[in-house]
């Protein structure tokens, strides 16, 4: 592959229909110069392979189930080299529930059973496409060296240790690569969290050095208000690799909170585009370096249901070593922080309501001096200047009142209101926010 190639990655939400493998192929065909397709698994397969996970007597009815789904994409695949590869699929995912039904922890066995249904949609979308005269073949990730900083489940892509071992040979013709999963630290095949493969689309790019990548959605772009509010708004033109983080770790589940990591340093573009709609409107939202003099604030991202729990540190000695430790405490429990202050007297945590007790278990063994509030919402403001326009606006808008900072010197805010979508509408409109 000497030409920089282009990634190009197919989420679920674009694999509901046979029509959608039209549309796919229709796009792989009019791509230039060679090309890498990351996909994962078709609409709706990982929810019921998790919930099979939990039920794994339902075994037959659901491999038939996944057999006549994916042949349905693909009647004539029986009749392709593919379909023995097919069936081994089809058997693995049996094996796995046989080996689940055993009712003792078997992360291996779980994560074989999730894996499967990228590998499904693989050998399905490299069938398609080779029915429309393209060359594509199937690739399993862990196959070709893709390696995750992890046992079992992973944040992110070893990319050192991929590029050490990333089997280039394998990636001729348009391989058809599966998202989401690699090879862990124990050999093993390990899993990133959901809606990872855009997190495997990058680390090929910058793996690869390629010349951009493309998020195909069943969305025309990022909003600067998740559309379930119900707020009208237009689709965000460009957003620096900062910005499309903030709105990743917050509100927007458009794309997976490690997409930008591997490619930031490198400037590789990402692009989101809406599979069906995109060769007609020509939008969508371009992700790429920060600009510095963009004072703009491109969005308003809202957690619902938080808790503010306040630690009173003031007599202890080496404050910031004890922060890093309950950090890590709180991170190894799945306690979500959606944002931290930390001064010489006082800690303070935002979380989800609902982990308020097992936050508070970990705590009190070590902390006696804790409060904690609870709030409607953490409101955060996206723009790389986001703190400081905020605070030059409050002035004038008519919510100032309804908010008070969840952390200094950065742009989230804690409110009471539990009137959420008219309190953003206000703010979107003395701001300004979401018009074109």
């Amino acid at each position: 592959m000497n030409e920089l190639p282009e990634i190009h990655k197919f989420g679920g939400s674009c694999l509901r229909d046979s029509s959608d493998l039209d549309k796919i192929a229709e796009v792989v065909f009019n791509m230039e110069g060679p090309i890498v397709v990351v996909v994962s698994a078709f609409w709706g397969t990982t929810d019921r392979l998790m919930r099979a996970a939990k039920e794994p007597r339902y075994a037959g009815r659901l491999v038939n189930d996944l057999e006549s789904q994916h042949l349905r994409f693909a009647p004539s695949l029986p009749e392709s080299d593919l379909y023995p590869v097919f069936q081994k699929v089809l058997k693995g995912i049996e094996e796995a529930l046989d080996e689940l039904a055993e009712d003792k922890p078997n992360p291996q066995a779980y994560n074989c059973l999730l894996a499967s249904g990228e590998r499904l949609s693989a050998l399905v979308v490299a069938h398609a496409l080779n029915m429309h005269g393209l060359n594509a073949h199937p690739v399993g990730s862990e196959d070709i060296g893709l390696h995750l900083n992890g046992i079992n489940t992973a944040n992110s892509v070893d990319l050192d240790k991929s590029k050490r071992m990333l089997d280039r040979k394998a990636l001729h013709g348009i391989p058809i690569v599966t998202g989401w999963f690699g090879e862990g630290k124990d050999g093993n095949i390990a899993l990133l969290s959901r809606g990872g493969s855009d997190h495997t689309a990058t680390a090929l790019a910058a793996l690869l050095n390629a010349k951009r990548v493309v998020l195909w959605k069943d969305v025309i772009g990022i909003y600067p208000v998740n559309p379930r509010w119900g707020i009208q708004s237009s689709p965000i033109p460009y957003l620096g690799y900062g910005e499309a983080m903030d709105f990743a770790s917050t509100d927007a589940t458009i794309i997976h909170p490690a997409t930008v990591e591997p490619i930031y340093s490198l400037g590789v573009p990402v692009e989101i585009r809406h599979l069906h709609r995109y060769s007609t409107t020509n939008s969508g939202t371009v992700i790429g370096p920060d600009i510095e003099d963009d004072t703009t604030i491109k969005g308003i991202a809202c957690l619902p249901k938080v808790v503010s729990v306040d630690v009173d540190v003031q007599y202890i000695h080496n404050t910031a070593t004890e922060l890093a430790e309950i950090l890590s405490n709180l991170e190894q429990a799945n306690i979500r922080i959606c944002s931290y202050e930390a001064t010489p007297t006082r800690w303070r945590f935002v979380i989800p309501q609902h982990e308020i007790h097992r936050c508070l278990q970990l705590l009190n063994k070590r902390y006696s001096e804790i409060t904690h509030t609870y709030y409607a919402a953490m409101i955060s403001f996206i723009g790389s200047a986001a703190a400081e326009q905020m605070r030059l606006s409050m002035a004038k808008g008519s919510w100032a009142n309804d908010i008070i900072e969840a952390q200094k010197g950065a742009p989230h805010f804690l409110t009471q209101r539990q009137d959420l979508s008219k309190l953003m509408e206000e703010m979107m409109s003395e701001l300004s926010i979401g018009t074109k």
